[in-house]
């Protein structure tokens, strides 16, 4: 099978290597779409995802969908042909963690896409059947890949807890703020501000819900947030940006006994926090590790949704073009949303 490698920084190579039949309780899957994450864009163009340095040749890619080819020994329920969203991550569940429901940190997880784990930038791969999510017919493949980081939106929104008509301001607006925009609306909230520098983000930011779309390189974005809510702030500020003014930013936007959570990943390990404010205003700040049994409720809010959450595939290209792919999502051109890349037997 055709493999893409990244090697170095911002440096792909191709191989092919050979892929076993699947194991007993395992299913062999052509992967037909793979969207483009942010974390995927950290490890290539810094070479890191935090203080998780990349260990090369290492294979990207955890946002797949595919269609079965082929099924190992005891598998039921599964035949050539289904279609599937499938999930990245291998739990232990024995761990304390997984007994306790937290498959999310799990003690022995094993991250499809992380260093020494390769991901789906290739044409097959072997699952355990635990790790396919059946799709319907009439789902685009391409669209399938939104399910992964959906349930991490829907996630984070289990630390915010969003009660009906309760204000929310969401900084940044790539893939999964416009998603988290979604689930905001869905879960019934009032007013929801998007700071988002990048013009065409800004207005698929409105499309997804959001009321008021704010260029924090014209404006003070909490400033502004806090003057739009008689300075009392948001209920709930997200930080999907991840960047060190992102942060900070959310915290000066919620109000007194307000939450903040970050959803984004930051480049840097270590991120100064403006202590003060949150201090004073008593904010309970939470972070996010990827979703917990929110798949499922994901792919039907997406199938219920679908004309909704389909302007967010904006580009695929092919594996063999993989490059240009990460380029063109690194530097927000050409009204990129989510990129999604597909393989040679992906159509």
């Amino acid at each position: 099978m055709l493999v893409a490698e990244l090697i170095a920084q911002r440096q792909f190579r191709f191989n092919e290597i050979p892929i076993d039949d699947p194991g007993p309780g395992e299913v062999q899957v052509r992967v037909d779409a793979v969207g483009i994450c942010g974390s995927d864009l950290h490890s290539y163009a810094e070479g890191a995802i935090g203080d998780t340095p990349c260990e090369y040749p290492m294979v990207l890619g955890h946002e797949p969908a595919g269609t079965v080819i082929k099924t190992g020994a005891g598998v039921t329920g599964w035949h050539v042909g289904d279609r599937a969203a499938l999930e990245p991550a291998l739990y232990c569940y024995h761990c304390e963690f997984c007994s306790s429901g937290h498959h999310n940190v799990c003690a022995n997880i094993r991250f499809l896409s992380n260093p020494g784990i390769p991901g789906f930038f290739r044409e097959t791969v072997n699952l355990p059947l635990t790790n396919l999510l059946a799709i319907p017919p009439d789902l685009p493949l391409e669209l399938a890949t939104i399910v992964e980081p959906l349930a991490v939106a829907m996630h984070s929104l289990k630390f915010a807890a969003i009660q009906t008509g309760e204000t929310v301001a969401v900084f940044g607006a790539g893939p999964i703020g416009l998603l988290t925009i979604a689930c905001l609306k869905a879960a019934g909230a009032g007013r929801i501000w998007a700071v988002e520098p990048v013009t065409h983000r800004r207005e698929m930011a409105v499309h997804m819900g959001a009321h008021v779309a704010i260029d924090p390189d014209e404006l003070d974005a909490a400033r502004q947030i806090n003057s739009d809510t008689a300075n009392r702030g948001v209920d709930c500020a997200i930080d999907c940006a991840a960047r060190e003014d992102t942060t900070n930013a959310a915290i000066r936007a919620a109000r007194n006994a307000g939450r903040v959570v970050l959803t984004g990943i930051h480049s840097a390990a270590m991120v100064p926090f403006e202590v003060s404010p949150m201090r004073r205003k008593e904010l309970a700040i939470f972070n996010v590790r990827r979703s917990n049994h929110e798949s499922h409720d994901a792919l039907t809010l997406l199938t219920e949704h679908m004309n909704w959450f389909a302007p967010i595939v904006t580009h695929t290209r092919p594996l063999d073009a993989i490059a240009e792919a990460f380029t063109l999502t690194e530097h927000y051109q050409d009204g990129v949303g989510k990129m999604v890349i597909v393989p040679p037997h992906g159509r």
